[in-house]
């Protein structure tokens, strides 16, 4: 099967006067994007305007929910009940499907934000919240994850996953992500971080800050917009990514295209 992957990005990540990253700039390289609900960045004005402009070019529009913490920008710990998780995704999926709606598009993808996404992935109570909560609102949306215990909670559930590769972040040896507060999280070198993208997505494998090749899937890669020279940078990603034969497509594409070579090579 030829490659494919689906090219992903946090957008609408600003907050009344103020604005992050150049959205305009990276729907030019996006099939999908993570909309912020409100919680850790977002305000209606801003959400309508993003959907509105996903909707136009036809770009999936996916809730990036978060914990209630706008201050920190969503990324600092907060000690949660998996109820109040559960409830808090629901709420910001609805506040996210009701601008879909008005602009005659649909709601296609869940993606926790910050701490919360870094949580999902090793706390069974707070994924199977998250997770339940998706089940019980529409159980056609995907459920972008890091494999771990998100993407296991939604697959128990019979929720469609989209493995999650993050082009400009450190991983550590057991598959998660080095945290921001560490040196190297972040990368910054255009050539090395979209290398470690065509390897994540034509070989299935990265390396570590340990040294190793770790094995990752690898359905959809996300973009930041909000670091320096990032607009350049996803140019950059798709480009090599396009010139190693890999298809840029949706993810429902890209999930279809993968669920049709596993059916194949069982048969």
């Amino acid at each position: 099967m030829k490659h494919a992957v689906d090219l992903v990005a946090d957008l609408g990540e600003g907050f009344g006067a103020y604005a992050m990253g150049d959205d305009e700039a990276l729907l030019d390289v996006l099939t999908s994007a993570n909309i912020a609900c409100g919680f850790h960045a977002g305000d209606p004005r801003i959400m309508d305007a993003t959907v509105r402009r996903c909707a136009e070019i036809g770009v999936a529009v996916g809730a990036h929910h978060s914990f209630p913490d706008l201050v920190g920008f969503g990324r600092r710990a907060m000690d949660l009940t998996p109820d109040e998780v559960r409830t808090d995704t629901l709420y910001q999926l609805g506040a996210l499907h009701a601008f879909a709606t008005a602009h005659g598009t649909g709601v296609r993808h869940i993606a926790p934000h910050g701490r919360l996404g870094n949580l999902v992935a090793t706390r069974p109570d707070y994924a199977e919240a998250v997770a339940g909560a998706v089940a019980s609102f529409d159980r056609s949306l995907i459920v972008l994850a890091q494999d771990g215990e998100l993407a296991d909670a939604a697959r128990a559930l019979g929720l469609r996953v989209g493995i999650v590769g993050i082009a400009d972040r450190a991983y550590r040896d057991d598959g998660t992500l080095v945290p921001r507060s560490e040196p190297g999280a972040v990368l910054h070198d255009a050539g090395e971080i979209a290398e470690r993208t065509v390897r994540m997505v034509t070989e299935g494998v990265i390396r570590t800050v340990g040294g190793r090749d770790l094995p990752v899937a690898c359905d959809t890669v996300l973009l930041h917009g909000d670091t320096p020279g990032a607009i350049a940078l996803a140019h950059r990603v798709r480009g090599d990514l396009l010139t190693a034969g890999v298809r840029i497509a949706p993810l429902t594409e890209v999930l279809d295209l993968k669920a049709g070579a596993t059916a194949v090579g069982s048969a």
